[in-house]
């Protein structure tokens, strides 16, 4: 599951950014003491460090009802799954910007990459760890709003090597980047027990063919 698009700078930024507490009773009208974006950056640097990401302890320290959150990320899986992407975005950002070759190959070279930043994020898998349930049901439920903005962003950087002419898809970039995402999903993360597989050496080489690469060229990087 596959935590718009930045560098890793941006991602530092988000992880300090210091919200200050506000009183929590507000006149009646008043517009919320805090932004939906402080809302979010908050509990991203809650996640990033490790700690749970508490509706009513982030209402509090901003001054916000948690019927102000509810509304903004409709649940607690909500506003999660908001944190995941932003903390996932730069991260297959930063592996585009790194991958190697053109084509099919960028594409790999990219995915495998990403895949193994998510391996290795330790906010990923401390949450996965203290919430196996919650997490697994946020990373892959396609009604959620992780799963359906990686897919896009998987899509997005198919799509850019098509326009290039570097690439033919065997399949239209929809489906390709779904089962790239669900691939991934079903190699990093293991629903028969609590934590993360990380099987990211077979995964390279089942995404390479999905990818169409030929099995002489799926060299590690």
């Amino acid at each position: 599951m596959y935590q718009t698009l930045a560098p890793r700078r941006r991602t530092a930024a988000l992880t300090s950014t210091h919200v200050s507490s506000v009183p929590g009773v507000r006149p009646p009208g008043r517009p919320p003491a805090a932004t939906r974006e402080q809302v979010l950056e908050t509990a991203l640097h809650h996640y990033l460090r490790g700690r749970r990401v508490d509706v009513q302890a982030i209402a509090a320290g901003l001054g916000l009802g948690r019927s102000t959150i509810y509304r903004w990320f409709g649940s607690r899986e909500g506003l999660i799954g908001e944190v995941l992407f932003a903390a996932a975005e730069p991260l297959l950002m930063e592996a585009h910007a790194d991958a190697r070759g053109r084509g099919a190959h960028l594409l790999l070279d990219t995915f495998d990459r990403f895949n193994r930043s998510l391996a290795d994020a330790p906010a990923l898998r401390r949450f996965v760890e203290a919430e196996r349930d919650t997490a697994l049901r946020i990373i892959t439920s396609g009604a959620g709003t992780l799963q359906p903005r990686i897919v896009a962003s998987i899509q997005e950087l198919i799509d850019g090597e098509v326009r290039a002419g570097a690439y033919d898809p065997p399949v239209d970039t929809s489906t390709l980047a779904y089962a790239i995402v669900r691939l991934a999903e079903a190699f990093l993360f293991n629903d028969a027990v609590a934590g993360m597989r990380g099987d990211v050496d077979r995964l390279r080489e089942v995404e390479a063919a999905l990818l169409a690469v030929p099995s002489s060229e799926r060299r590690h990087r």
